[in-house]
């Protein structure tokens, strides 16, 4: 386990201490740097470092970041997430690049009373005392799922088959994808996983393609995300292959090549900012993501998940600038007034959504989230 005090390309994100008159906030942010989720892990680092060029103060109060890499291993998510609130003492939490992980150290946060912006899209979490202690920036998979099996149908699609993580980010899109369909008319007729390690779906794609289905989805993520579609492509598969927001990273258009060109996903309106309509609520707000994006990284950015980074700091700029005035960083009083805050949050506007959240509720997105694009000759298209 390998702390980061620092962005990607050696910029410092550690920002000291103010004068005796102030005291830091401390932000505990943990990501996968390595193992098999390091394609969305490392997106999110760099979308950290957008986030802190943004804003590296609030209120008058200088914010310190520490950043922990979990290796892409839940169990390290958990002790990482420890580590920041017992030896740290981190005001709130923010992380990690996969569902699995995100969980364990919501777990964790919900026990030790440190308010967290989950990072991926996570189950429903069970409130802790005084009330709830998470809530999640990334669009839920019912919602975005919703909006593929609205083009299914639309394009008269009776049948499809899936194939997703054997991990809690599949059983949420199998979920997602059941849910739906059914109403909509279509049936379902596999439902094969595999690990993110693995390195062949081989079986699974035999098993799908004996079923004759209308189209295939996919329920995975990132690089791993590529595996079907190399495994359709080389057996031949021609009809249409639809993903979920989680494909929507340059790794996995470059490891998929020429077998995932043409994809169907939903994904948040950053990824498509310029092509957005000038209406669009969160335009300006995906476009400043952009530009701090560039100054941090010295690149552009073609993924979504550096952006959820991003909205979680804007989320708790928003919920520290209403707690200060009333409590003390680093202390638990701050802390419950910040998850009160983060629990209450109106209207505000990310690069992803424009979000709204109840303590009844951890997610706080709505359709404004949520568009649809196809991968054309590499490059993520908006659809009508």
């Amino acid at each position: 386990m390998k702390a980061f005090i620092g962005w990607l390309g050696g910029a410092v994100l550690s920002v000291m201490a103010a004068g005796a008159a102030h005291a830091e906030i401390k932000v505990g942010f943990v990501t996968s740097l390595s193992g098999p989720g390091a394609s969305i892990g490392i997106p999110y680092s760099k979308g950290m470092a957008a986030a802190l060029a943004y804003a590296s103060e609030v209120a008058g109060e200088k914010i310190r970041l520490i950043e922990l890499d979990d290796a892409s291993d839940p169990s390290a998510a958990a002790r990482n997430a420890r580590k920041l609130i017992d030896e740290e003492k981190v005001d709130v939490l923010l992380g990690t690049s996969g569902a699995p992980s995100a969980l364990a150290m919501a777990t964790v946060a919900v026990e030790q009373k440190v308010p967290m912006i989950a990072l991926s899209p996570i189950a429903p979490v069970a409130p802790g005392e005084g009330g709830p202690w998470v809530i999640s920036v990334p669009q839920p998979a019912q919602l975005m799922v919703a909006a593929v099996v609205e083009r299914m149908k639309a394009q008269g699609i009776k049948s499809v088959a899936y194939i997703g993580f054997s991990d809690a980010w599949g059983d949420l899109v199998y979920d997602g994808l059941t849910a739906a369909a059914a109403p909509a008319g279509i049936k379902v007729l596999t439902n094969e996983r595999y690990a993110r390690a693995d390195t062949s779906v081989t079986a699974q794609i035999l098993k799908i393609i004996a079923t004759r289905p209308d189209a295939v989805m996919t329920g995975g993520a990132g690089t791993p995300g590529a595996l079907p579609f190399l495994a359709l492509a080389e057996r031949g598969y021609k009809g249409p292959v639809f993903g979920s927001h989680a494909l929507i990273n340059a790794d996995f258009v470059r490891v998929g090549g020429q077998a995932v060109e043409g994809v169907i996903a939903p994904t948040g309106p950053v990824v498509v900012a310029e092509q957005l309509p000038e209406a669009s609520p969160t335009k300006k707000a995906a476009l400043d993501f952009r530009a701090a994006y560039e100054k941090a990284n010295n690149s552009t950015t073609t993924d979504a998940f550096s952006a959820y980074s991003f909205d979680g700091w804007i989320l708790f700029l928003d919920a520290a600038k209403r707690s200060l005035p009333t409590t003390k960083p680093g202390t638990p009083e701050f802390r419950n007034t910040l998850r009160q805050a983060l629990v209450n949050a109106k209207d505000v506007v990310g690069s992803h959504a424009v979000f709204n959240f109840t303590p009844a509720s951890q997610y706080g997105v709505d359709e404004r989230a949520r568009v649809l694009v196809q991968l054309v000759k590499g490059k993520w298209k908006l659809l009508p």
